[in-house]
Parts: C-alpha cells; structure tokens; sequence
C-alpha cells in the first residue's frame, strides 16, 4: 500500500470526527425547523422517534402565519436591526482606534490600560446590569419638544439606551489589538515618510489589511453583544414600550396566554435564520482572523 492510498484514509479518519460533530449540533436547528411546519399534537407525537426530525406529518405554513397575529413582528425586527446595526458599525469603529491606539502607539501608561481593559473581561454582564440600569435611569439627555431642545432625565425606554452603553468591547479591543500587532512595524514608518499622520495611516494602511478581524469583530457583536440580535435581558429591563423592543424579547409573547409550540419554532426560525446568513457571509474571513491573530502575543 503505498503512500498515495494512505493520504485519502488518513483525511477521511480526520474529517469523519468533525462531520459527526457537525450533524449533532445541527440537530437542534433541523428540529426547530421541521416542528415549525408541524401543529403541537404533531410535534409531540413524533417526539419518541426520528420523525421529530422530518417534515412529515400534515404539515403547513400556518405556524409562521400565526406568528404575525401574535406580535408585530416587523417592528420587532426593526428595532433589532436598527439596534444591531448601531451598536457594530460604531463599535467597529471605537474599538478598532481603541486597538491601534494600544498596538500600535506608544505613550505612558498603556500596558496598564490594556491589563485593565482585559480584566473587565472578568466580570460577567450578570453582576453588572443592576448597576447599569439605575445608571442609565438617571443619566441626563437631551429630548426635545418640537423643536425646542429639553434636558431630560433619564434613558429608560429609548434607542439610544440600547446602543451607547455597548459600542465599547474590551473583547473587541483586544482582538484589533492582537491583530494589529501583527502587522509589520514599517507601515507606519512608510507612512510616516509621506507625511501620513495616526489618524490617516490607521484608515488608509491599517484598516484595508485589517478585513478579517473586522469581520470576526462584526460577527461577535452581532452575535455575542448583550444589545444586539440575541438581546433579552437588557431590553427586557430597560424598554417598555412595544414600538421599541427586540426581536428576543417577542418570544414571551408567545407564552402569556395559550402556548403553541408551532409558534414559538416558527418564530425562533424566523430570528435564527438572518444569523446563519451573517455567518457564512463571513466565516471564511472570521477563521482567518482567529488562527492569524488571535493567540498573538
């Protein structure tokens, strides 16, 4: 048996391990899809086999119909993007000079600052939310009455309640600053010689060669962040109002009164879909930016 024969069995013992892995985390997501379809007494009646996992059964599309009687989904689905949209595009921004600023310029004081941010990383958003909501309930703002500038107290029940308080990433920040150490030191001192000051060097040189952790960055956010599209607690605690809220907090709608299962897989594939779209229009740059750069020193 020669060596060219053994490459192929070696791939396919090193793949079969992943492959499984792979089909067993998507379980859950072809359940979730499949019951969507299914009414309840379909669902639990195929519960003790692998039809649970099948669109079998008198299926339709009355479930996501009902969806759109029991909230107002577009609205829902709004805000979550409006919100989501906010909190990436200005944190990519923030954390990304946060980065280069820690990376890439020296100045006294900035291992301290570093450490420091990298220890917040400790304290889990649990500990903290109560804190963050009596803040953000007596922060000032200013509101206006037609067109007349209010100062306001207060940011309960707002956009900006769901935005502010998480453009700023440590996690974010550590990861640009991962990256951007790895580029060569030259840049700048090219730049430099052509009269580029931090500002212009950091968005015509360091920002172009910096696409994968831009995209790793944008997909946590997207995924990870407390405000974004899986946000519950927060905005669970912070907005009241119907025109205001997430996506993630509709999901309670459909436990108040009479629970239909359909329902809820119906929504849940509704809000799961949009972040599977994100990922695999981003994965390829997301695994770049984490082998290339993640365990850097």
């Amino acid at each position: 048996m020669n060596a060219m024969t053994l490459r192929p069995r070696r791939r396919l013992w090193a793949y079969l391990p992943m492959t499984l892995l792979a089909v067993f985390f998507l379980f859950p997501i072809v359940f979730m899809l499949a019951a969507s379809l299914k009414s309840d007494h379909q669902i639990f009646a195929d519960m003790d086999s692998f039809r649970a996992f099948l669109p079998v059964g008198g299926i339709s599309l009355d479930n996501y119909a009902a969806v759109f009687d029991r909230v107002p989904f577009w609205r829902f689905l709004g805000n979550t993007i409006f919100v989501t949209f906010m909190v990436t595009a200005l944190g990519l921004v923030v954390n990304s000079l946060c980065g280069y600023a820690l990376a890439r310029m020296r100045w006294k004081g900035r291992a301290v600052v570093f450490a420091f941010i990298i220890a917040t990383l400790i304290l889990p958003f649990d500990t903290t939310i109560v804190p963050m909501v009596y803040l953000v309930a007596n922060l000032p703002w200013i509101g206006f009455e037609g067109v007349r500038p209010v100062l306001e107290v207060g940011w309960l029940n707002t956009y900006h309640v769901q935005i502010i308080p998480f453009v700023v990433n440590a996690f974010a920040i550590f990861l640009f600053a991962q990256y951007f150490k790895s580029l060569p030191k030259g840049l700048e001192e090219a730049a430099a010689m052509d009269g580029a000051g931090w500002l212009r060097t950091y968005w015509r040189i360091i920002v172009p060669l910096s696409k994968p952790v831009f995209a790793t960055v944008t997909i946590l956010t997207v995924v990870t962040s407390p405000a974004t599209w899986n946000a519950y607690l927060w905005p669970l605690m912070t907005v009241q109002s119907e025109e205001l809220r997430p996506v993630m907090v509709g999901v309670q709608y459909f436990f108040q009164l009479d629970t239909s299962w359909g329902e809820v897989m119906a929504y849940i594939s509704m809000i799961t879909i949009p972040m599977v779209a994100v990922f695999i229009a981003f994965q390829r740059a997301f695994i770049q930016s984490i082998a290339s750069a993640g365990m850097k020193d």
